[in-house]
Formats: structure tokens, C-alpha cells, sequence
């Protein structure tokens, strides 16, 4: 495991854990799965191997790749690729009932339907296709076909006759108890095919028997007549129940309803998209005499640009040829967040760097940058940024927090006040889904998708909300008041605000000169001076008026001051 640092675990299969874990020479993230050979019987160590095998024959771009095998603490460890978009079962779900474009379904079964007949070539039945092994790209574009851990290799006979896989996904001549060879992975197929149409599955009920009855009768519901019938006739032929009249693979593609996205599939797929489309040449300036000039600008596309710090005037930072979504500033630090989900970085070029002015310049008249893009986050789609002092965190769109920088005040959360060089995971917030994270100089908040807030870093006037002043290393749960449900989170220099779902708001820390809005006071009276509060260590609500009766959708804290945008 040297060469191998877990992450977390993703999910525990049949025979053992599934680890997402990073390569340590390169930073890109992988699976590992993790099989106890020697608490397993004999036939399920068998399956362990009989996996790596399969994965070992198999060399397709939809197909999860295969890296190596180990032995470590007598366990099997089996290190594949890490598809970072989630299962093609949870990009349904998440439809719930708003049906995919044609062009959608075509695009994810040709894709499903190349890599099958791959496998197929290999004289390999998968035996358990369904939409839970499908997996996504991080775009969610491309599919991969995963998990061969009850695949079957013929090599003399030509069926299986072993009864396997998911029962929604099990073809009649199973039910029977008859062999079966590669037409019942085509069953398979058809069934997702189904599922992709009809958002749901085609075989479902509450127990096994009235299952197989379903399956022995081949009743579905029918599909939308949205699709065209040559699609809806392809489902209704991959599901015949005479195994001998579904079509064969090469005679699935060979259709005209698959040919098209066949054809797209290999011109589109790795392109690049241009943000800009060149205007034609009708759209030149035309100068005085007819001739034409310059080209009129018709699409300005975005630019980043800095000032203050001895820079009087904005200057305009080099972009890499990409669009940046988001940035953040911290003491030194100038990080952005691109449209593809890279973090870039804007910095001094340092002395030596052959970045210097003419010969004979004392010094230059504007300060310089270089923009580069952090290395580190292979696989990783980044959301968001902030920045402290000294520190940057980013979360990703999976919501996993990952912080690097100086770990003075423990603000990297990783339970020590180490410096971390490249973005690291904050393993502590693993088991959460985070939706939003703010920076303070030295001190971080966080939410998660369950309204819950975690905060961390240094503790005084009572910043963090715990009821202290205490230092934290390490994520600490908030407690929040009543039912007040967390909705964003906004970290100033020595406070913290937290708006919530109903767009009211509570504060912690400095309340210097009533920024935070915690004195008592009530509309056209001045305020009292025994209801003024100097801080606070745990969350109170706003009292000072208009603030308190108001709805709040944004606010941000300055050293004295604050600011806040109300619902209209």
C-alpha cells in the first residue's frame, strides 16, 4: 500500500470494501477494493480471482480499466480506475420523472452496447449488467462498464449454467433453469435500454415469485411514444422471451437508430468545445475606401483583473485560454475556480525567473503575474474556492472538502497544525455531503446538505460558535439555536453569520461597533447602552432593527462593518 493512500471507503460488494484511494506519484484517484481471501470459501475466493482475470482480458475505453492485483495483510487488493460521475441508476433517479431526449438514451446504450460486445468477443458473458454496475464520467457522458466479479469465461463449452446476477435483470431462460449464453446479457441490455426510456425498471414486484412470473410472461409497461417506434421496437426485441429471436450485438449496431450515435460517438467523444465562434468575414469593418479593417469585437469574452496593493489601476491577470467561474483572495494567495474545474492560481513570477524588465530598468512600473493551473486534482471536479490567510480550501462537486496552505491555527482540519503543500481531503468531513464552505483570516465554516455546520481553525472572541475560545485543529459540529436550519455560512476576521433557510440570521464572535447586528435596538431609537454586547461565543440572533425583521439572502462582514441583501 506504498504506493496507495485511502480516502475513503465507497461501498462494500459481495466479497469485500471498496476504497476510493490516491496514487501517491501522480495525485489521480483510483479504486481499490479490498477482498478477505482468507475468511472467504472456496468458491468465493474463486470469484475473487475469476474478477481479476476477466479485468485482465478486458482493454476498452467503456470499460472501468484495470491496474494491478496485491497481497496486503492477506487480503486480495484489486486497483481499478475511479469513475467520479456516480452510476448510471443514480443519474435516473435523479430525473425522477422528467424523461431523457432520444439523443441522450442512444448516446449512453451505444456507448454500453460497444463495450458489451467487447466483453463478448472475449468469449466473456458479464451475467450481471444492470444500471447499478454502469458508471459515469465526471461529465456524465461517458459510460463504463464495471464489476466482473460473477462474469463467466467459455472457453470449451459455450453456456453457463450457473443461476446469477440481479433478479430484476434475470432473462426467462434463468427463471427455466435453462443455460444460457451471450443472448441473456442481451436480455440485460434491453432492460436497461427500458430503464433508460421509462425511468424505471421493466421487471419489478414484491416478492421473487411474482417476479419471475413477470419475467416468464415479458410484461411491461408500455413505453412512451415520445420515442420514435424504431427505438420502442429495439426494446421489444432485446426482451423477447425466445432467447433465439433477440438480435445479436453486431446486428443491434447495424441498425439505423444506432448508426447515427455510433457515428457521433466517434467524432464527438474527447472534442474540444469553442466558447467562441469566430463571426465570418461579412462582419469586417469597412473602411473609408471599401477596404476592409479590423474586426469589429461582437462577443467580449470574460477577464480577471486585480488592484490595490500598490496597484492603482486594475491589471488584467493571463487566463491560460479558459473561463474562470469563481475566485477568491487571500493575504497572498489569488485562486480561481475554471468552467472545466481545475483550480488556477495567479503569482508573482519569483526572482531569476526570467520574467525581469529591460536592461537599464530600475524597476518595473506595473507588477506582473503568471497563472498557472494546481496540479493534484486528477479526477476531481472542483465547485468552489476560498481563501484565508495563508490557507485555500476547495470543495468538489461530489461536496468533499479539500484545504492546503499553512496549517497555523489547525485551519486545514486535518488535527494538526502541519503546512500541507497540495490540496488534501479533510477525512473528518468524509462521511458528509458539504454544499457551501467560507474562509475567515484563520478560521473556516462549513455546511452540508443536511443543514448541518462544522467549524474549525483559531477560537478567539468566539468565532467558531462553540462556546469557547477555544482552538480547533479538527471539524466541530455547531450547535445551532431552535430549529434553525443552515442555508450559507459567512466567516469575517473575527466572527462568523449563518443565513438560514427561512433567511433569518445568527452571529458569533466580535460584535465590534454592532457589525454583527446583535445589540438590541429598535427602529428610530438610539441604541442603549447596556444592550450593547462587545462578543459573543456561541449563535445568537440579530436584534437590531431593520435586520431582525428582515430576510436576508446575502451578507458580508468586513473588519467594523457589515452589509447584508434582503428578499425584495
Amino acid at each position: 500500500m506504498e504506493k496507495y493512500e485511502k480516502i475513503k471507503v465507497v461501498g462494500r460488494g459481495a466479497f469485500g470494501i471498496v476504497h476510493l484511494c490516491r496514487r501517491r506519484i501522480d495525485g489521480s484517484f483510483l479504486i481499490l477494493k479490498e477482498i478477505p481471501v482468507e475468511q472467504m470459501s472456496r468458491d468465493e475466493r474463486l470469484a475473487a480471482q475469476n474478477e481479476c482475470q476477466v479485468l485482465k482480458l478486458l482493454n476498452h475505453p467503456n470499460i472501468i480499466e484495470y491496474y494491478e492485483n496485491f497481497l496486503e495483510d492477506k487480503a486480495l487488493m484489486i486497483a481499478m480506475e475511479y469513475a467520479p460521475g456516480g452510476t448510471l441508476a443514480e443519474y435516473i433517479q435523479k430525473r425522477c420523472n422528467s424523461l431523457l431526449d432520444e439523443d441522450t438514451i442512444l448516446h449512453f446504450f451505444v456507448q454500453i452496447l460497444l463495450a458489451l460486445y467487447h466483453v463478448h468477443n472475449k468469449l466473456i458473458l458479464h451475467r450481471d449488467l444492470k444500471t447499478q454496475n454502469i458508471l459515469l464520467d465526471k461529465h456524465q457522458m461517458i459510460v463504463k462498464i464495471g464489476d466482473f466479479g460473477i462474469s463467466k469465461i467459455l472457453v470449451s463449452k459455450s453456456k453457463a449454467y450457473t443461476v446469477v446476477g440481479t433478479p430484476c435483470y434475470i432473462s426467462p431462460e434463468l427463471c427455466e433453469g435453462k443455460p444460457y449464453n451471450q443472448k441473456s446479457d442481451i436480455w440485460a441490455l434491453g432492460c436497461v435500454l427500458y430503464e433508460l426510456a421509462s425511468l424505471k425498471r421493466a421487471f419489478e414486484a414484491a416478492n421473487l415469485p411474482a417476479l419471475v412470473l413477470k419475467i416468464m410472461s415479458g410484461t411491461f409497461a408500455p413505453i412512451s411514444d415520445r420515442y420514435s417506434p424504431e427505438l420502442r421496437q429495439l426494446i421489444l426485441n432485446m426482451l423477447n422471451l425466445d432467447p433465439s429471436k433477440r438480435p445479436q450485438l453486431n446486428e443491434i449496431m447495424a441498425l439505423p437508430v444506432c448508426i447515427r450515435p455510433l457515428l457521433n460517438l466517434y467524432t464527438d467523444i474527447g472534442n474540444v468545445k469553442m466558447r467562441r465562434i469566430e463571426k465570418p468575414l461579412s462582419y469586417l469593418q469597412t473602411g473609408p475606401h471599401g477596404r476592409p479593417g479590423g474586426r469589429v469585437p461582437t462577443n467580449r469574452s470574460r477577464a480577471m483583473y486585480t488592484w490595490g496593493s500598490g496597484i492603482s489601476a486594475p491589471l488584467r491577470l493571463p487566463m491560460l485560454n479558459t473561463e474562470v467561474l469563481q475566485v477568491s483572495l487571500g493575504r497572498t494567495q489569488k485562486m480561481g475556480v475554471t468552467k472545466s474545474g481545475r483550480l488556477i492560481t495567479w503569482e508573482a513570477p519569483s526572482v531569476g525567473s526570467g520574467e525581469a524588465g529591460l536592461p537599464g530598468v530600475v524597476e518595473q512600473m506595473q507588477p506582473q503575474f503568471i497563472s498557472r493551473f494546481l496540479e493534484g486534482q486528477s479526477g476531481v471536479n472542483i465547485k468552489s474556492v476560498s481563501c484565508g490567510d495563508l490557507f485555500t480550501i476547495c470543495m468538489t462537486d461530489r461536496g468533499i472538502i479539500m484545504t492546503f496552505g499553512s496549517g497555523s491555527n489547525g485551519c486545514l482540519g486535518h488535527g494538526n497544525f502541519n503546512d500541507v503543500t497540495q490540496p488534501k481531503i479533510v477525512e473528518a468531513l468524509l462521511g458528509y455531503e458539504l454544499v457551501q464552505v467560507s474562509c475567515g483570516a484563520s478560521h473556516v465554516l462549513a455546511v452540508t446538505n443536511e443543514r448541518e455546520v462544522f467549524a474549525w481553525g483559531r477560537g478567539d472572541n468566539g468565532r467558531l460558535g462553540l462556546g469557547n475560545q477555544d482552538t480547533h485543529n479538527s471539524p466541530q459540529q455547531v450547535c445551532l439555536p431552535g430549529e434553525f436550519e443552515a442555508q450559507r455560512v459567512v466567516c469575517g476576521v473575527d466572527c462568523s453569520m449563518i443565513i438560514s433557510t427561512q433567511y433569518s440570521i445568527v452571529a458569533c464572535g466580535s460584535n465590534r461597533f454592532n457589525k454583527l447586528g446583535l445589540d438590541k435596538i429598535t427602529a428610530g431609537e438610539e441604541p442603549n447602552p447596556s444592550n450593547q454586547l462587545e462578543e459573543v461565543h456561541s449563535y445568537c440572533p440579530v436584534q437590531s432593527a431593520p435586520l431582525d425583521s428582515e430576510k436576508i439572502v446575502h451578507i458580508d462582514i468586513g473588519t467594523a462593518h457589515s452589509v447584508a441583501v434582503t428578499v425584495i
